[in-house]
């Protein structure tokens, strides 16, 4: 996943607001209790933030390579 991608799936499946709240404040434990942002900004691979992101919020698992299917459903 490149970052372009990431931003585009973290755009299209959630709510605008809601997208900018989760990479700016949600705090992942998986990164090393870092916002996406953070972790984004320190070189780390977009997919392992997605991936965080999928499992902090409990997103089901087709949902971890979004910017492959073709379909981003919101959540």
């Amino acid at each position: 996943m490149k970052r372009s991608e990431f931003r585009a799936s973290l755009a299209e499946r959630f709510d605008p607001r809601y997208a900018q709240a989760l990479l700016h404040d949600l705090v992942l434990p998986g990164l090393g209790s870092r916002t996406a942002s953070d972790a984004l900004e320190a070189g780390e691979d977009p997919q392992r933030v997605w991936d965080a992101l999928v499992i902090e919020l409990r997103l089901p698992e087709d949902a971890r390579f979004p910017h492959r299917s073709g379909d981003t459903p919101r959540h």
